[in-house]
């Protein structure tokens, strides 16, 4: 089954996102992120917990959020789902929006970590149906 593993948040853009007990999706993205609302395609950020397991396997100690991802999930292959797929992840249902991204020069989360997977294994997508996500919370396709 598809799961969140964690809902990660930021008031900054360009750095590590933090772990929160759960987020309120809204019309633009996760309030109190600090990309909600910056783009209309890229709302949401979700990383699979597996794609992080490649750089951990180098000996790297990576939790959730490291890769400014604000959904962790498990047990979903997200970098194989077209755009257009439609989730109901906790209460919310999400479009995918944008697969993979463009790391930008200097970016923090690059230096910390020595690289990134979001450009090939990260996906966007854009709240459809807002509502409360927590940890825990299955992801349904619609």
């Amino acid at each position: 089954m598809a799961k969140v593993l964690s809902i990660n948040i930021s008031d900054k853009t360009g750095v590590i996102k933090l772990p929160a007990v759960q987020a309120e999706f809204i019309d633009g993205g996760i309030k109190g992120d600090a990309h909600c609302g910056l783009d209309e395609i890229r709302q949401v950020s979700l990383l699979a917990d597996e794609s992080v397991d490649k750089m951990r396997a180098m000996g790297l100690e990576l939790g959730a959020g490291v890769f400014a991802e604000n959904i962790t999930t498990q047990g979903i292959e997200l970098k194989t789902l077209p755009i257009g797929t439609k989730l109901k992840i906790g209460e919310t249902i999400q479009e995918v929006s944008k697969i993979g991204k463009e790391c930008h020069h200097g970016c923090a989360i690059k230096q910390q970590t020595g690289t990134c997977v979001m450009p090939t294994d990260g996906i966007f997508t854009k709240v459809l149906q807002g509502g409360i996500v927590k940890p825990g919370d299955s992801i349904e396709f619609l």
